[in-house]
Order: C-alpha cells, then structure tokens, then sequence
C-alpha cells in the first residue's frame, strides 16, 4: 500500500482502520512511529508504535492489565464475555494473576514441554501423511489449526470427540476482543463461552470423579492445585481452562500460517531454512517478530508514564503496537528484511516480565517441529491462489492458505 500522507496518519483510529491497513500494515506504523509515535485515538486512548516505548510500558509497574473499567462498556457487565475475559490470566493483576500463572506455570515447566514434544512430533507427521498423494491443500486448515486444538486437548485431556467445536468457539470469543466489535460478534463470543463452560463443567465433574496423572494431566493438576492447598475457585477454573485454548490456538495457528506464508514469498530464506535446518530455532524468532501474531495488546495506566514523546496521565488506556514494534529500525536493522539468522532478535511477540506469555515455549515447540517437518517433506512447496487473510486488527493470520505439494 502506499505511504499514507501526514493527515491519514493524525486521523488514523483502529477501530476503522484506512483501507489496506490489514494486508499490510506496517507502512502506516512506519509514520506513526515517525511523525506520532504516541498516538492519540480518542476516548483518552492510546496507541505506542516505537520498540522503546513498548518495552518501557510492559515493564513499568504502573501498567495494569485488569480489563474491567474497559470490558464493562464493551461487552457489558455479567455478559459470559465479561466475565471470561476479566477473571483469565492475561486480563488479571495480582493477587489473581499471581495465583493462576503460578498454577499454569507449573503446569507448563520445561519437563512437561519436553515430555510432550515426541507427541507433537507424531502429531505432525500425521497431518503431513494425511497430506501426501495430494497435489493441494490449505496449510490452515489442514494443518496450521489443526496443532495447537490436539495439543491443548491432549493437555486437558479432552475428549476427542468434544474438541470439534474449540476452534470455532477461540475464534468467537477472541474476535470479540476487536476495538469496535458488531453486535454480531459479541452475540456469538457469548454464546461460545457460554458453550464452552458448559462442556467444561462437565469435564471438570468428571476429572474429579477419575483424577488423571497430574504429571500429564494439566486439567487434573489445576484442579489439586499444589502442595501448600492454593487452588482456583470453580470460575477461575473454567475461565482459565477457556484461555489456555484460546491463546494456544491463536498464537500458534498464526504463528505457523504466518511464518510459512513469509517463507513461501521469501524463497531464498525458505531454501536457506531447507538447506540448514539447524536455523529452525532462530527462524522461529524471526517469524514472530516479522510476522507477530498477536499484533496489539493493552495496558491501564495506574500513575503516569514518560514515553519518547509525551506523558500519559494515570487511567489513560494504552494499546501497545507490538507489530509496529517488532519492525523498529531503531531496535532491528533492515526491519523489514526477512533474516532467519538474525541475531540478536529481541522481539516483544510475547511481551515482557510477568505478563510475557505463559505458554510461548509450547507455541514455539509447536512451530519448531511443524515448520521444520513441512519443509523438509514437501520441497516444492509453493502458493497456489491467493491467500485469505483473517479481518482482523489484534490479531494477524489467515484463514485460508492454500499451497501446491
């Protein structure tokens, strides 16, 4: 898309983005990072473009992530979406946000990462056998969505025929988080979680009927919680159950469909990756710093903060431009090259401190495993149509990618 001229840039609002933006919109933050860095959208909002002021506010004290002044107008208090997203982990301050990551963290340590890896790796052979003999497929659906459900399934141990639904329902609820959601789409996140709670209380009856190994068993091991009795009440249970699948599905979905759309369109990088396979983990790093998948994320301001260009006042509301901040040149030289050796890479594609991302270690063994398998079995590989990129602003992936085997 074109530079967009100085007055797109100090009227530009998320909530109707200027045609384009959503292909590609890191020449609109390029300005802004530019000629507004600390862009004003309205209503007392926000919206950091610059690597610095990104990093400073993900780990300034002064930053909250509890959602409830801002959910109660937008989705309406009591509404099943108010309540999911103001008790799940990433919208909570402490004590609550202390409480569920410490459960959630011990539940995802290194051992059981490395414990689950061989079944990823059987995971992904799978879906690529079911690929072979066939000259098309669509590497979302086929295969990119497909990863991150069976992974949280098998975590949770949800039964296998009960997941067919998850997919659908993440969407739902995730897309409600848009800035200006429809009534159309807040009508079917609350119906998803409303869904999704259903299916889960009886999951969570049965676990404690027929406890699983809490050393396999993630749904089994927040219900005991840990040795000194800290336990999730029954909501916080539930709601945290529906995070755990709703962010694994949609950073790693677009994780893998991001990453192997940018390869495909970067042949030299994707022939490199072929030919030294031993890149694959900084490849990874580089996907998601190239291509973020969670593009924007949310702070309150508790007291005010000194950006690079102004101060915000306490109860300002900050979105933090993750993607314009991973395509900084101030922070990244040649930001907008595609280097899967680039080091050193110190992307925010899962924030900082201890809000970073619970589960990013899961994502990134997910990638790992399916972008290196993808490419070494089908070396032709290419595009075959026009990808159909998801509509979304927070979030950035496709819907459809289909390929040629």
């Amino acid at each position: 898309m074109p530079m967009p001229d100085a007055a797109l840039v100090e009227g530009f609002t998320l909530a109707d983005p200027p045609a384009g933006f959503i292909d590609d919109p890191y020449p609109v933050y390029a300005q802004l990072r530019a000629h507004d860095p600390v862009h004003a959208l309205g209503n007392g909002q926000w919206l950091l473009t610059r690597y610095d002021d990104v990093s400073l506010l993900y780990r300034s004290p002064a930053a909250s992530s509890d959602k409830r002044r801002e959910f109660a107008p937008k989705f309406g208090a009591g509404t099943p979406l108010y309540e999911h997203h103001t008790t799940s982990l990433v919208f909570s301050d402490p004590p609550l946000h202390t409480r569920v990551r410490r459960l959630l963290m011990g539940a995802l340590n290194q051992r059981a990462i490395t414990r689950m890896e061989r079944g990823v790796v059987a995971l992904v052979q799978g879906l690529l056998d079911a690929m072979s003999g066939r000259a098309q497929a669509d590497l979302i659906e086929d295969f990119a969505a497909q990863i991150p459900v069976e992974v949280i399934g098998n975590l949770l141990d949800v039964p296998r025929d009960a997941r067919a639904p998850l997919r659908g329902w993440s969407l739902a609820i995730l897309s409600a988080l848009e800035p200006a959601p429809g009534a159309e789409v807040l009508a079917r996140g609350n119906a998803a979680v409303s869904d999704f709670l259903d299916t889960l209380r009886a999951l969570v009856a049965e676990r404690r009927r027929k406890p699983g190994d809490p050393e396999a068993d993630v749904l089994t091991r927040l219900i005991q919680g840990e040795v000194d009795g800290e336990r999730l009440n029954e909501s916080e249970l539930l709601h945290n159950c529906i995070f755990m699948l709703n962010a694994g599905h949609e950073t790693t979905t677009n994780l893998i469909g991001n990453g192997l759309h940018a390869l495909l369109t970067h042949r030299d990088q994707l022939e490199r990756l072929r030919r030294e396979p031993a890149l694959i983990g900084s490849a990874i790093e580089e996907l998601l710093r190239f291509e973020s998948p969670l593009q924007l994320n949310n702070r309150q301001l508790t007291a005010p903060v000194t950006f690079s260009t102004r101060e915000l006042p306490a109860g300002a509301f900050v979105t933090l431009g993750v993607g314009a901040a991973n395509r900084d040149p101030a922070q990244f030289a040649s930001p907008d090259v595609l280097d899967i050796a680039r080091k050193p890479n110190l992307h925010v594609a899962f924030g900082h401190g201890s809000h970073a991302c619970a589960g990013m270690n899961v994502a990134r063994l997910e990638a790992r495993i399916a972008i290196a398998a993808l490419v070494q079995r089908y070396p032709g590989l290419a595009l075959d149509g026009a990808p159909l990129r998801d509509r979304r602003v927070r979030f950035r992936g496709f819907r459809h990618l289909p390929v040629r085997l």
